[in-house]
Formats: C-alpha cells, sequence, structure tokens
C-alpha cells in the first residue's frame, strides 16, 4: 500500500474529479481513495482506465457507507460499488463508520469478501480501540488498516500504538487537518528551515511516524507539491516540535458521537 494516496472526498464535479486524479496519476500517485458516500466511484473508474496504466499498479480504496451496514447489506453494498469502479476486485475495502450494533457484522462481511478474493486488504476507518476489539472478538482475519482523522493537532499516539501491536496500518484522513493547521507558526518556521511548504512537511512528518496519508485537492499544482515529500527528512527535534503540537483536536467529527444527517 502506497504511503501517499489521494483523496477524493468532495469531488462533486464529474469532470473536475477525473481531472485530478488523471493529473494525480501523471505525478506518480498511485492509490486512490473514495467511497460509496463520495458519489465519484464511477469517476475513479473511468480515471483508472483512461490513465493505461496497469491496474496491478494502483491501489484502490472504497469504503461501505453507513446506511448500508450489516452483514448481507454489505455485500450488496460492495457489489455496487465495484460496477461502479468497473473493476474486478478493490485493494482495500473499508466499514466507513463503527455503526453501533452493525460494525462487527459489516466487518464479517468485509472478512468474506477478503476470503473471496474480491478484495485484497480488508479493514475499517475511524474505528478507536474499543471498536477494535470488539471487531476482534468476532474475526478471524484482523483488520489490516485503519483509516482515522489523524494529523499534528490530533496525533492519536495511543490509538496508533494499538494498532502498531496488532499489525495494523493506519491512514490519516484529512492529514493536513482540512488546512486549519497550515499557517501554525511551527509548523511554517519547520518549513522554512527545510525550504519546503508547510503541507509537504506535514506530509513528511506523517510518513517519518510510518502513516499513510491521503490529502485530497483538485488543484494540479497542489497535487504535485503533495507528492514531493520523499526528498528531504525532518530531524528528530523537528519531528518532536511537531509532535508536540497534539491538542486532540478534531475537524471531522467523533467515531463516538458521529451524527449524519445524509
Amino acid at each position: 500500500m502506497p504511503y501517499l494516496g489521494l483523496g477524493v472526498y468532495k469531488m462533486t464535479n464529474p469532470e473536475e474529479t477525473i481531472r485530478a486524479i488523471s493529473k494525480a496519476l501523471e505525478f506518480g500517485y498511485r492509490a486512490i481513495d473514495t467511497a460509496a458516500l463520495y458519489y465519484n466511484e464511477e469517476e475513479v473508474g473511468e480515471a483508472i482506465r483512461a490513465s493505461g496504466l496497469s491496474r496491478e499498479d494502483l491501489f484502490i480504496t472504497t469504503k461501505v457507507w453507513n446506511a448500508d451496514q450489516g452483514y448481507d447489506n454489505t455485500l450488496r453494498a460492495f457489489e455496487t460499488s465495484l460496477r461502479k469502479l468497473g473493476l474486478e476486485y478493490v485493494d482495500l475495502y473499508l466499514t466507513h463508520w463503527p455503526v453501533e450494533e452493525k460494525f462487527v457484522d459489516t466487518y464479517r462481511a468485509i472478512e468474506r469478501l477478503y476470503e473471496e478474493k474480491l478484495i485484497r486488504v480488508p479493514g475499517v476507518s475511524n474505528h478507536h480501540v474499543h471498536h477494535l476489539e470488539k471487531v476482534f472478538s468476532k474475526a478471524n482475519v484482523k483488520p489490516m488498516v485503519n483509516q482515522v482523522e489523524l494529523h499534528p493537532y490530533l496525533t492519536q499516539e495511543s490509538l496508533r500504538t494499538f494498532c502498531k501491536e496488532n499489525d495494523i496500518a493506519v491512514t490519516a484522513w484529512s492529514p493536513l487537518g482540512r488546512g486549519g493547521i497550515l499557517q501554525d507558526d511551527a509548523i511554517k518556521n519547520i518549513a522554512d528551515e527545510v525550504g519546503k511548504t508547510a503541507a509537504q512537511v506535514i506530509l513528511r512528518w506523517h510518513y517519518q511516524h510510518d502513516i499513510i496519508s491521503i490529502p485530497k485537492s483538485v488543484t494540479p499544482s497542489r497535487i504535485e507539491e503533495n507528492a514531493q515529500v520523499f526528498d528531504f527528512e525532518l530531524s528528530s527535534d523537528q519531528m518532536h516540535r511537531l509532535d508536540q503540537l497534539n491538542k486532540d483536536q478534531r475537524f471531522g467529527q467523533s467515531p463516538d458521537s458521529f451524527k449524519f444527517d445524509f
């Protein structure tokens, strides 16, 4: 699984979505993260086919939405997503949020898809430790990925430690804090020290912490900028300074109290 991918949340204009994904693939991205909720799985599939890249070289993620959770519903939702993507398999399939009384059965369905080789990697999203422990109690194969909100203002250290102990890769959605942390003085100072942008410093911080990140952008220059994080290194002091920015601050909802009206 690549350490850097393109998130396509809120990409609702079909032409803009295809253009953004196409640019990302041109700039070397090989992972695309979508979801049933994003209503752009068709565009993801179209961009993939137009790229001319080998399917085996790409890592495609999608997710089952909350209203479609439960064992049988998840299997049906996956069939719909696969058809919209126009793919024979998905690399990573995730429970989008831990819907009470359903998320364990949802993951059991994801396990079945894994066993049937319709997905390469089974995973979850927005799961705290207590959610993961409930999944573990019924699972034959533990989730291999947990995608959560994570950035220097929300470092999630205890969850990351738990995931590492259980061989679960952590993916950061909103790795740049929805842009809300780019003007932080400490981050800007480090950016000046290394001659990079604030976004590049944050994405490098994720990489050096062994965290996969999926920044979203439809702007070609930013898509390219976000990919240029593998040609420099942050010092231990700079990493420590970034670690100290944690405020347990969320820009999205909490997995323990999420509510959606759609």
